[in-house]
Protein backbone atom coordinates (compact mmCIF):
# COMPACT_ATOMS: atom_id res chain seq x y z
CA UNK A 1 0.00 0.00 0.00
CA UNK A 2 3.02 2.19 0.83
CA UNK A 3 4.63 1.70 -2.73
CA UNK A 4 1.24 2.40 -4.25
CA UNK A 5 1.06 5.56 -2.07
CA UNK A 6 4.63 6.22 -3.04
CA UNK A 7 4.19 5.87 -6.87
CA UNK A 8 1.35 8.05 -7.15
CA UNK A 9 2.83 10.50 -5.64
CA UNK A 10 5.78 10.75 -7.86
CA UNK A 11 4.07 10.34 -10.98
CA UNK A 12 1.81 13.24 -9.79
CA UNK A 13 4.79 15.42 -8.72
CA UNK A 14 6.32 14.20 -11.96
CA UNK A 15 3.50 15.37 -14.24
CA UNK A 16 3.19 18.89 -12.16
CA UNK A 17 6.56 19.38 -14.30
CA UNK A 18 6.56 23.05 -16.34
CA UNK A 19 9.85 22.09 -18.20
CA UNK A 20 8.49 21.91 -21.71
CA UNK A 21 11.54 20.15 -22.99
CA UNK A 22 10.61 17.67 -26.13
CA UNK A 23 13.71 16.35 -26.95
CA UNK A 24 15.51 14.19 -24.25
CA UNK A 25 18.73 14.99 -25.30
CA UNK A 26 20.00 13.82 -21.90
CA UNK A 27 19.20 10.14 -21.75
CA UNK A 28 21.41 8.58 -20.16
CA UNK A 29 24.07 10.97 -19.41
CA UNK A 30 25.79 11.41 -16.34
CA UNK A 31 28.97 12.25 -17.04
CA UNK A 32 30.23 15.90 -18.84
CA UNK A 33 30.04 16.39 -22.58
CA UNK A 34 33.42 15.99 -23.76
CA UNK A 35 32.90 18.03 -27.36
CA UNK A 36 31.89 21.09 -25.81
CA UNK A 37 35.68 20.98 -24.34
CA UNK A 38 37.49 23.30 -27.32
CA UNK A 39 41.12 23.76 -27.15
CA UNK A 40 42.36 26.94 -27.46
CA UNK A 41 44.81 28.08 -30.23
CA UNK A 42 49.09 27.86 -29.43
CA UNK A 43 50.17 31.39 -28.20
CA UNK A 44 52.66 33.09 -30.92
CA UNK A 45 54.98 36.02 -30.54
CA UNK A 46 54.07 38.24 -33.52
CA UNK A 47 56.55 40.48 -35.70
CA UNK A 48 55.09 43.86 -34.94
CA UNK A 49 53.46 44.50 -31.40
CA UNK A 50 51.89 47.89 -32.88
CA UNK A 51 49.34 45.59 -34.95
CA UNK A 52 48.15 43.40 -31.88
CA UNK A 53 44.58 45.15 -30.97
CA UNK A 54 43.91 47.38 -27.81
CA UNK A 55 42.04 44.95 -25.04
CA UNK A 56 38.73 45.17 -24.77
CA UNK A 57 36.73 43.89 -21.22
CA UNK A 58 34.64 41.18 -22.29
CA UNK A 59 35.72 41.45 -25.80
CA UNK A 60 37.35 38.37 -27.63
CA UNK A 61 41.06 37.05 -28.10
CA UNK A 62 43.09 36.22 -30.86
CA UNK A 63 43.84 32.66 -29.62
CA UNK A 64 39.54 32.11 -28.63
CA UNK A 65 38.91 29.55 -30.24
CA UNK A 66 36.73 30.12 -33.38
CA UNK A 67 35.28 26.08 -33.88
CA UNK A 68 32.60 27.57 -36.90
CA UNK A 69 35.29 30.12 -38.35
CA UNK A 70 37.72 27.17 -38.81
CA UNK A 71 35.22 24.80 -40.49
CA UNK A 72 34.39 27.36 -43.13
CA UNK A 73 38.01 28.04 -43.63
CA UNK A 74 38.78 24.29 -44.01
CA UNK A 75 36.06 23.83 -46.38
CA UNK A 76 37.73 26.74 -48.39
CA UNK A 77 34.79 29.62 -47.10
CA UNK A 78 35.42 33.11 -46.21
CA UNK A 79 35.29 32.76 -42.33
CA UNK A 80 34.69 36.37 -42.54
CA UNK A 81 31.46 36.27 -44.00
CA UNK A 82 30.37 34.90 -40.21
CA UNK A 83 30.75 38.07 -38.51
CA UNK A 84 29.16 40.04 -41.18
CA UNK A 85 25.95 42.23 -40.17
CA UNK A 86 23.12 43.00 -42.30
CA UNK A 87 21.69 41.72 -44.83
CA UNK A 88 23.98 40.71 -48.12
CA UNK A 89 24.17 42.41 -51.59
CA UNK A 90 23.04 38.85 -53.21
CA UNK A 91 20.27 38.70 -50.75
CA UNK A 92 19.00 42.64 -51.07
CA UNK A 93 16.07 41.78 -53.77
CA UNK A 94 14.64 38.77 -52.18
CA UNK A 95 14.37 40.45 -48.71
CA UNK A 96 12.80 43.79 -49.97
CA UNK A 97 10.19 40.99 -51.99
CA UNK A 98 9.44 38.83 -49.20
CA UNK A 99 8.81 42.27 -47.14
CA UNK A 100 7.04 44.36 -50.04
CA UNK A 101 3.85 44.39 -47.77
CA UNK A 102 5.45 44.95 -43.90
CA UNK A 103 7.02 43.11 -41.75
CA UNK A 104 6.91 42.65 -38.05
CA UNK A 105 10.47 43.93 -36.38
CA UNK A 106 9.95 41.24 -33.13
CA UNK A 107 8.82 38.42 -35.60
CA UNK A 108 11.18 35.92 -34.18
CA UNK A 109 10.15 37.31 -30.04
CA UNK A 110 6.73 36.33 -30.80
CA UNK A 111 7.31 32.88 -32.63
CA UNK A 112 9.18 32.29 -29.86
CA UNK A 113 7.03 33.03 -27.50
CA UNK A 114 4.03 31.05 -29.36
CA UNK A 115 6.62 27.93 -29.67
CA UNK A 116 7.05 27.67 -25.91
CA UNK A 117 3.50 27.79 -25.46
CA UNK A 118 3.20 24.97 -27.63
CA UNK A 119 5.56 22.91 -25.56
CA UNK A 120 4.40 23.93 -22.88
CA UNK A 121 1.05 22.56 -23.82
CA UNK A 122 2.65 19.33 -25.67
CA UNK A 123 5.12 18.50 -23.17
CA UNK A 124 6.15 15.38 -21.51
CA UNK A 125 3.74 13.18 -19.56
CA UNK A 126 4.09 11.64 -16.39
CA UNK A 127 5.21 8.26 -17.94
CA UNK A 128 6.98 9.59 -20.26
CA UNK A 129 9.49 12.16 -17.60
CA UNK A 130 10.11 8.85 -15.69
CA UNK A 131 10.55 6.80 -18.96
CA UNK A 132 13.22 9.99 -19.81
CA UNK A 133 11.40 9.69 -23.41
CA UNK A 134 11.46 12.05 -25.94
CA UNK A 135 7.96 13.39 -27.29
CA UNK A 136 9.47 16.05 -30.19
CA UNK A 137 7.53 14.21 -33.10
CA UNK A 138 4.48 13.58 -30.77
CA UNK A 139 3.97 17.25 -30.17
CA UNK A 140 4.55 18.68 -33.67
CA UNK A 141 2.76 15.85 -35.33
CA UNK A 142 -0.38 18.29 -36.28
CA UNK A 143 2.29 20.72 -37.79
CA UNK A 144 3.63 17.87 -40.06
CA UNK A 145 3.60 17.96 -43.46
CA UNK A 146 1.95 14.33 -45.09
CA UNK A 147 4.26 13.86 -48.29
CA UNK A 148 1.83 11.52 -49.78
CA UNK A 149 -1.38 13.51 -49.80
CA UNK A 150 0.34 17.00 -50.78
CA UNK A 151 1.94 14.71 -54.18
CA UNK A 152 -1.48 13.44 -54.54
CA UNK A 153 -3.40 16.92 -54.28
CA UNK A 154 -0.23 18.42 -56.96
CA UNK A 155 -0.74 15.66 -59.35
CA UNK A 156 -3.93 16.39 -60.99
CA UNK A 157 -2.88 20.27 -61.53
CA UNK A 158 -0.30 18.88 -64.04
CA UNK A 159 2.67 20.57 -61.90
CA UNK A 160 6.10 18.82 -62.28
CA UNK A 161 7.20 17.01 -58.46
CA UNK A 162 10.45 17.35 -58.34
CA UNK A 163 10.63 13.91 -56.50
CA UNK A 164 7.87 11.45 -54.86
CA UNK A 165 8.51 10.52 -51.27
CA UNK A 166 10.24 7.24 -50.47
CA UNK A 167 7.91 4.10 -50.98
CA UNK A 168 7.76 2.14 -47.94
CA UNK A 169 7.46 -1.42 -47.90
CA UNK A 170 3.66 -3.08 -47.70
CA UNK A 171 2.43 -2.45 -43.89
CA UNK A 172 4.41 0.80 -42.86
CA UNK A 173 2.20 3.44 -44.59
CA UNK A 174 -1.15 4.52 -43.58
CA UNK A 175 -3.66 2.67 -45.73
CA UNK A 176 -4.24 6.02 -47.90
CA UNK A 177 -0.50 5.98 -48.40
CA UNK A 178 -0.02 2.79 -49.34
CA UNK A 179 -3.01 3.18 -52.10
CA UNK A 180 -1.03 6.23 -53.83
CA UNK A 181 2.47 4.13 -53.28
CA UNK A 182 0.75 0.76 -54.82
CA UNK A 183 -0.62 2.91 -58.11
CA UNK A 184 2.79 4.81 -58.09
CA UNK A 185 4.42 1.25 -58.82
CA UNK A 186 1.91 0.26 -61.09
CA UNK A 187 2.33 3.85 -63.67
Amino acid sequence: MRAIAVTMTLLGLAACSSDPQLMNTSTGRSSPDEFAILPTKPLSMPTDLNVLPSPTPGGTNITDPTPEADAVAALGGNPAALSQQGIGAADGALVNHASRFGRDPAIRITTAKEDYEWRSRNSRRALEILARTDVYYRAYEPMTLDSWAEQERWRPTGVLLPAAPPIIETGGLPPEAQESADRLLRD
